[in-house]
């Protein structure tokens, strides 16, 4: 799921229509609205046409605008509260409770995501870093399974594959023994060099995956009135 955050004192975007179309485009299936900077907003009936205008965009997107849950607050005064009294509790603030009212909708409307973790482990490298003393450590996001420390995997795509043994897994500064679907872990791997691996390869479960020079794909290119492209990508 999603917060879709919009300016309740300006109302919706461009970009606020870009990110509802990629937030379909990918699949996510719930949004949430916050309706920022009310604090700046002192007339409640542009309040109610800009929410009423956020549905409408949304359901203009397949999404279900009537009912998608709409929260309207002030981060700004909120994140100034909470900087002097980090530990402010519910009923104690009007603008911290806005954020609390915000994510309890958020635990009652956006469904927690099913950990694909029975498929074989495949992971995109998102970065690659060296670290002195210890090795190369590759991050990402674990797409689908289960990795454990000891375990073999191959680096897939752009070059030849290769195979190595995973020596260390890491989450937030945290030593792991197991990563799941879901987690963004950084993973050590061993006799590899930096220079073996770039962003853009996949880790994956021996014999799982195989690399590809060619692919069949749907494409969505943004209209004008969208922020997409003015002119055609080709003449004639």
């Amino acid at each position: 799921g999603a917060i879709l955050v919009v300016s309740g004192a300006d109302g919706p975007m461009p970009q606020t229509k870009e990110h509802i179309l990629l937030a379909k485009q990918v699949g996510v299936p719930s949004i949430v609205v916050f309706l920022n900077k009310i604090d700046q907003v002192d007339d409640n009936e542009l309040l109610e046409l800009v929410e009423v205008e956020v549905r409408e965009t949304l359901n203009q997107y397949d999404f279900p605008g009537d009912n998608i849950p709409v929260i309207a607050g002030s981060a700004l005064k909120a994140l100034n509260v909470l900087s002097e009294k980090p530990k402010t509790l519910k009923n104690e603030n009007e603008w911290v409770d806005k954020i609390y009212d915000l994510m309890e909708q958020v635990d009652k409307y956006i469904p927690l995501p099913k950990r694909d973790i029975d498929k074989p482990f495949l992971m995109a490298i998102e970065n690659v870093v060296s670290i002195t003393g210890r090795g190369t450590v590759v991050t990402g996001r674990v797409e689908r399974g289960i990795i454990k420390n000891g375990e073999s995997v191959e680096i897939v795509g752009l070059e030849e594959t290769k195979t190595t043994t995973v020596i260390g897994l890491e989450m937030f500064q945290k030593t792991l023994e197991e990563s799941y679907a879901g987690d963004n872990v950084g993973i050590l791997l061993r006799g590899i060099q930096k220079t073996d691996v770039q962003r853009g390869m996949v880790l994956a479960k021996p014999g799982s995956m195989t690399p590809h020079i060619s692919f069949e794909a749907q494409v969505y290119v943004l209209k004008k009135n969208e922020g997409g492209r003015h002119t055609s990508f080709f003449a004639g």
